[in-house]
């Protein structure tokens, strides 16, 4: 009797750990949002590892069969999770993230800005460079055109 008690207070733990571990899941969600292929694959790792989770302990406590009241003992811990500490973790978590989040990125963008003016100015300059280039050859090119067409009509002249 005592092992069977301690194998549902085990069950009870894993309830409670999964829902704990889907609630970080949530978090990411709403902290960092990306699409429903990434969102579908995070929930295939995350079941596929509940399960090999949930085998375990079956293997382990149970010798690989299944108890009903160990299976109700982890929905029990799932459901108390759920109800008493989820609401607020998820919450409050996620808030505090994303407030971190965005000093962060405050910070980057005011650290950021040095190099930002520096390539602007190197952007600036190389483009009238460029410009500058771009005029020169034009005339250039102008110029060897009147030479090749002056020396090709001496050598019509010269035939």
């Amino acid at each position: 009797m005592a092992n069977e008690n301690l194998f549902l207070f085990y069950a009870l733990l894993m309830g409670i750990f999964i829902t704990f571990l889907y609630d970080i899941l949530r978090i990411l969600r709403r902290v960092l949002p990306h699409s429903g292929f990434w969102v579908s694959v995070e929930d295939l790792c995350f079941w596929a590892y509940c399960a090999a989770e949930v085998f375990l302990l079956l293997y382990h406590e149970s010798n690989g069969t299944l108890r009903w009241f160990a299976v109700l003992g982890a929905m029990t811990g799932m459901v108390l999770y759920k109800k008493l500490v989820s609401p607020f973790f998820v919450k409050y978590v996620s808030l505090l993230l994303g407030r971190v989040l965005f000093a962060l990125g405050k910070i980057s963008c005011f650290l950021a800005r040095p190099f930002l003016w520096a390539a602007k100015a190197l952007k600036n300059r190389a483009g009238k460079a460029k410009k500058s280039l771009s005029r020169q050859g034009r005339r250039g090119g102008r110029l060897l055109k009147k030479k090749l067409t002056l020396l090709v009509k001496m050598l019509k002249m010269t035939l």
